[in-house]
């Protein structure tokens, strides 16, 4: 992909569900959603998580747990304006209402949606993390 930019690309998949907010469910979910990034970058394209942008702005607000009205006002809000931003949206992982909005929300913009890795150019030959 030297000669053409990537696509920037959010990786979208459960944050919070399944969790009973378990930190380490929560982390095993940011983990998968993080697997994806390097295959992506590799390819030529720019992967970006709404919680890496969400998180740090969530903890400056003043949250004290998550679901909270400090964490709530951001954490969503973040991904909707980076679906905007963005020219696709990957939805990795099980089941997730957040995530199947963003997929939705980048279909109402026309932005490209993905639910396997292979299914995004230059990612063809590459192995989905979540087959590992």
């Amino acid at each position: 992909m030297a000669d053409q930019a990537g696509l920037m690309i959010l990786i979208a998949g459960p944050y919070r569900s399944g969790t009973g907010d378990d930190p380490a469910k929560i982390a095993a979910n940011v983990h998968l959603m993080e697997s994806y990034v390097l295959p992506l970058f590799n390819a030529g394209h720019l992967p970006v998580l709404g919680e890496w942008l969400a998180l740090p702005m969530v903890d400056l607000a003043g949250s004290k747990r998550i679901g909270d009205a400090a964490f709530n006002a951001i954490f969503h809000p973040i991904a909707e304006r980076l679906v905007i931003r963005c020219d696709a949206v990957l939805r990795v992982g099980g089941p997730s209402q957040g995530a199947d909005q963003m997929v939705e929300l980048a279909k109402t913009h026309g932005r490209q949606t993905f639910a396997r890795l292979q299914d995004i150019p230059n990612c063809g030959e590459l192995i989905d993390p979540q087959e590992y």
